[in-house]
């Protein structure tokens, strides 16, 4: 049985149905009913948050979870592995909107869009604001997965130097350069902008610290679109107020919603956006592929499973 407590629209239960007569589907629309149906579930389709090691521990038939999500760093890893059961994710689906969120952010900056609207709303007219341009520029770009990829080529269309850092190093399409996570310091001093896509890990939380800012043009503008842990607040914070680097564009957090007295609101330096860079008017119909297509290859007793995710890592 395929039990999912994802709420998805009506036209994406059809179509699944459709597309799997000879399945028995139960689409959840409440926390009971899942508990009801959760021991018979073989495939347990979820958005992620309602993981944890009580209701893994009632699933007792449980073989599979699919999380249309990318992130999964709170599952209880440890327990999954040892019962054998199999997760996987939408890693990738991201990709476009994430890339077109870090190039008109980038663009943001560059053409002060900020002050451009002020002036609007204040209806003042003021030529003498400072226009750059992103063209040319050099972008390191830290995780060099689907979204990473996504914004270095997007970056090429402006004939900037991509540089990708990752865990291995490993060459990877449209970008010029690949280095590891140690050699970060060492290419940071080329770096207009330093975009982070990384997820949450134990190897990378807290992964930006303030020597990396240093090494930095006071110029640099720092983009995190990837997990709020990977940076502490207060680096970003004293980087931005020493001035070490010019800008830093934020849409994730130490804490969400980021509360409303935090000193990140009053900087003129930071944009913030509410954790929003993923979100996708596609994003279920690019998920529902994923899983239909990891599906067919489940019922065919096939093991090459898109985006499965290694238990013992945490992605």
């Amino acid at each position: 049985m395929i039990l999912f407590p994802a709420k998805i629209s009506s036209r994406h239960r059809e179509k699944l149905r459709e597309a799997f007569p000879e399945q028995k589907i139960v689409f959840s629309d409440n926390q009971d009913e899942t508990l009801t149906y959760l021991p018979e579930a073989e495939i347990y389709v979820t958005y992620g948050n309602d993981i944890n090691e009580t209701l893994i521990s009632k699933a007792e038939n449980l073989k599979w979870i699919m999380v249309l999500s990318a992130g999964v760093d709170e599952l209880p890893f440890q327990m999954l592995e040892e019962k054998g059961i199999m997760v996987t994710n939408v890693r990738g689906i991201h990709k476009v909107q994430m890339a077109e969120y870090a190039i008109s952010m980038l663009l943001q900056v560059y053409r002060n869009e900020k002050v451009l609207f002020q002036n609007e709303n204040d209806e003042k007219w003021d030529k003498s604001v400072r226009i750059n341009e992103i063209t040319g520029k050099t972008i390191v770009i830290a995780g060099t997965g689907a979204i990473g990829q996504e914004v270095a080529r997007l970056a090429k269309a402006f004939r900037m130097k991509t540089i990708g850092i990752s865990r291995s190093g490993k060459k990877v399409d449209y970008f010029d350069e690949n280095h590891t996570n140690e050699d970060l310091t060492e290419v940071l001093p080329q770096a207009d902008f330093l975009v982070s896509v990384l997820p949450s890990t134990k190897e990378t939380k807290h992964f930006y610290i303030d020597e990396h800012f240093k090494a930095m043009p006071n110029h640099g503008v720092f983009l995190n679109m990837g997990r709020g842990d990977a940076v502490k607040s207060e680096t970003i914070l004293k980087a931005v107020e020493t001035g070490e680097i010019a800008h830093a564009v934020l849409d994730v957090f130490e804490e969400e919603p980021l509360p409303a007295n935090h000193p990140f609101w009053n900087e003129a330096n930071i944009t913030i956006t509410p954790h929003l860079s993923g979100l996708s008017p596609h994003y279920v119909t690019r998920a529902m592929e994923i899983f239909t297509m990891n599906l067919e290859k489940y019922l065919e007793r096939k093991d090459d499973f898109m985006n499965k995710i290694n238990l013992s890592r945490g992605y």
